[in-house]
Parts: structure tokens; sequence; C-alpha cells
């Protein structure tokens, strides 16, 4: 993994919430919760000395704060992001994710078809669980194949992977909030 240049931490609706990367790149984030220190001790966990700044990716950093206000964010896939020390096979998977729409959901199975790897569903289930950008690499938007949530490696599992597909269906069927896309 390259060298972490840059983060930050920054308060949302739902908690605390960070970013790590490069000048040019993200690198990971962290989801919401109640307390900076363990946003950031999580966020920064294995990677080089990286300075605060809190107007790093200052653009991204509103997006995901209406995000969490319920508005209709696209994370675009404009936003740059380093998914080093990732397999082609890895990469495939997380590039797939990334244009899940929100309010839309896809199985491991369907992943796995989409790459071109259809016997694979529990490779990209694996992949998934290590997805270092999650909400920009909206693996909370992949479910099992019956429909089930499936797993959720984040902190606060399934429940908040339950909370932000709710989030993001509240956000697409109300008219009044602000499509971001």
């Amino acid at each position: 993994m390259q060298k972490v240049a840059k983060y930050v931490i920054f308060p949302t609706k739902w908690g605390h919430f960070g970013l790590a990367g490069t000048e040019s790149a993200l690198c990971r984030t962290c989801l919401p919760g109640p307390r900076s220190g363990r946003i950031k001790s999580q966020l920064l966990k294995n990677l080089s000395a990286a300075q605060f700044d809190k107007t790093f990716f200052k653009d991204v950093q509103e997006q995901v704060a209406a995000y969490f206000e319920g508005a209709r964010i696209d994370f675009s896939l404009d936003i740059p992001v380093l998914l080093d020390g990732f397999s082609t096979f890895g990469r495939s998977v997380l590039t797939t994710c990334r244009k899940i729409k929100p309010g839309r959901t896809a199985s491991y199975g369907a992943l796995a078809k989409k790459i071109d790897r259809p016997a694979a569903s529990r490779a990209v289930g694996s992949t998934l669980a290590k997805n270092p950008l999650p909400l920009i690499i909206p693996c909370h938007r992949v479910l099992r194949t019956d429909g089930n949530l499936g797993g959720f490696s984040a902190p606060g599992g399934i429940v908040l992977k339950e909370r932000m597909l709710e989030l993001e269906h509240q956000a697409l069927s109300s008219a009044k909030m602000p499509n971001y896309v």
C-alpha cells in the first residue's frame, strides 16, 4: 500500500467518519462511530504516518455528511481510490461493486457473474469483507442470493448495513431530498 499522506475525521449525523489517502486518492474510509479516537485508530491501523488535514478531500467530506443526513448521494466513480494490495480479481470485484447505484442491491453471485467468474461468489464475499473504502465502494449494497443481508464486517455489522440501505431507500423515495449525483 502506498504511504498515506493525510487523513481527516469529521462529524456526521451518525457519528465521526474518517478518510485517509494521498493527495490524489483515497485509500481508506471508516464508517461512523461515536468516538473520534476509535475512528482514528481504525482508520490509521497498519498505515504509515499520516498528517491530519481538515480540508482533505473536502468535497467528499461534504457528500458523506449529506449522505448521513439522508440526501440522495451517488459517490462518483470520479473519486480516485487506491486499491493497492488487491489482486486483479479483488480490484475487479471492488470496481464492479462501486457501480451499484444508491437504492439498488446486487447479490454476491451477480457480482461474480458480472466479472465473468460465476462460480466465485464466496471469493467475492471474502474480497468485500476486506473493502478498505466502505461507503465509497458500497459493499453494504451486496446481499445474499436469497435476498437476506448476508455479512457486513464493518463495525456495527448487519445492523449498520440495514440502516444504510434503509437510509438510501428513504432518500430515493423522498422528493424533498436533493440529488447530489
